[in-house]
């Protein structure tokens, strides 16, 4: 049943999920069936030996929870795998880092397509390319020297999105980029991105304002 803004119900929304995640897992029923029941049995059991069968709501709850957290899991899955290997696939994942990070999508894209996107969050910069190669590596090298430019003295962090050695599978993308270390504060994250914002829409004149001479300048104090 649709809400009043029109958006779908949670049932609609857990069969959509559902659907959409079983176009490339088909035994996703047989999974969830199986994660669903295993409470119950154990619940069962611990019933039979005392007894009492109040402990099988307690089942029942613990399967339909379990059952939600697994389906959750295999629909991001089956989301990642269905984008994997499209251009901006990269994008579209770090999309999700959600409030206090700040995606630009296609920062610099090569001749042959390999693209670069730019995340600013209290880590300091991350580049994010994908692409094959070396082509790839030096488009991040190079559109790390011409941002550092304006800022420098913050941390840059790049990656490649990919498969191959060195590079970051797309479901582990989002998870490596949240467990950087935090060197910025909420306040010098607007000004980094105030600056590589004015980079972006004109790219020839530099920045108003003073900037920072040390790390010292950019980094919050420690308490």
């Amino acid at each position: 049943m649709a809400r009043k803004d029109g958006s779908p119900g949670r049932l609609a929304q857990i069969r959509q999920t559902y659907q959409m995640t079983k176009q490339s897992d088909p035994r996703i029923g047989l999974i969830l069936v199986g994660w669903f029941l295993l409470p119950i049995v154990v619940a069962a059991i611990i019933c039979v030996l005392i007894g009492s069968w109040w402990l099988m709501l307690v089942g029942v709850s613990t399967g339909m929870l379990v059952a939600a957290i697994v389906l959750g899991r295999r629909a991001e899955r089956a989301a990642y795998s269905q984008i994997e290997g499209q251009p901006g696939a990269a994008a579209a994942v770090l999309n999700s880092l959600g409030k206090g990070w700040f995606v630009t999508p296609a920062v610099a894209m090569t001749k042959n397509q390999d693209i670069v996107h730019r995340v600013i969050g209290r880590p300091g910069v991350i580049l994010v390319g994908e692409g094959v190669g070396s082509r790839v590596t030096n488009a991040l090298r190079n559109e790390q020297k011409r941002e550092a430019r304006f800022v420098p003295d913050v941390d840059f962090h790049e990656y490649v999105m990919g498969r191959e050695e060195g590079q970051v599978p797309i479901g582990n993308l989002v998870k490596t980029i949240r467990k950087l270390p935090k060197t910025l504060s909420p306040g010098q994250v607007t000004e980094v991105r105030k600056r590589l914002e004015a980079l972006t829409n004109q790219p020839l004149p530099m920045p108003k304002g003073p900037v920072p001479k040390s790390t010292r300048a950019m980094r919050p104090p420690r308490r």
